[in-house]
């Protein structure tokens, strides 16, 4: 059996070499969205090829199935969030937190950043430093969403909408360097827009 799992986020986001791999019967888990459920095979008429299973649940597969991944299941920051839900969900530490228990974490980790940076430390250092605060920042967005208030997606869309506002240029189609007036200028105009 061959077990395609595909990513929740896009199921129906099927790299063009699997679609000309397919060739025996295609079943899927009910995890996939019925509009993710149209696979062609290559060729229905090979009764011996092998079965597939389509699935975004690789847990589901059986242990001498051959397993291929879609490749936007490999993107650290999807990696990343779903590490920190699996943390949540299953520590006892994690799930006692709360947005006000972590603030020790957050100031103590933005306070290692920071003296990273004064203290010029490696690369190395830096990224471990920089790592901790995202912690943080998934931490808390898995708290929130939680509750159905937002999730890190959204922390990020958040960051997107607030740069297109206070630097349009990044999104206008202009190229070449924009000189710190003009950008001081555009960022103050975007936070008053933001205030009323």
């Amino acid at each position: 059996m061959v077990v395609l799992v595909l990513d929740p986020r896009w199921p129906d986001m099927i790299p063009v070499e699997v679609l000309n791999q397919i060739r025996g019967p295609v079943t899927y888990t009910g995890d996939v969205p019925a509009h993710a459920r149209s696979l062609p095979r290559t060729d229905t008429t090979d009764t011996t090829a092998e079965p597939w299973l389509v699935t975004t649940d690789e847990s589901v597969a059986p242990a001498d199935a051959e397993i291929i991944r879609v490749p936007s299941l490999d993107d650290p920051v999807y990696q990343a969030v779903r590490v920190m839900h699996a943390a949540r969900t299953r520590g006892e530490w994690e799930q006692a937190m709360t947005h006000t228990s972590l603030l020790p974490y957050l100031r103590e980790e933005a306070a290692e950043l920071a003296e990273a940076i004064e203290q010029e430390a490696s690369e190395e250092e830096l990224l471990t430093e920089l790592s901790d605060v995202l912690l943080q920042v998934l931490f808390h967005s898995e708290i929130a969403s939680e509750r159905g208030a937002f999730s890190f997606p959204d922390v990020a869309g958040a960051f997107v909408a607030k740069m297109r506002s206070r630097a349009p240029y990044i999104f206008d189609g202009s190229t070449g360097p924009v000189d710190i007036e003009t950008q001081d200028r555009l960022w103050a105009e975007g936070k008053a827009r933001e205030k009323h």
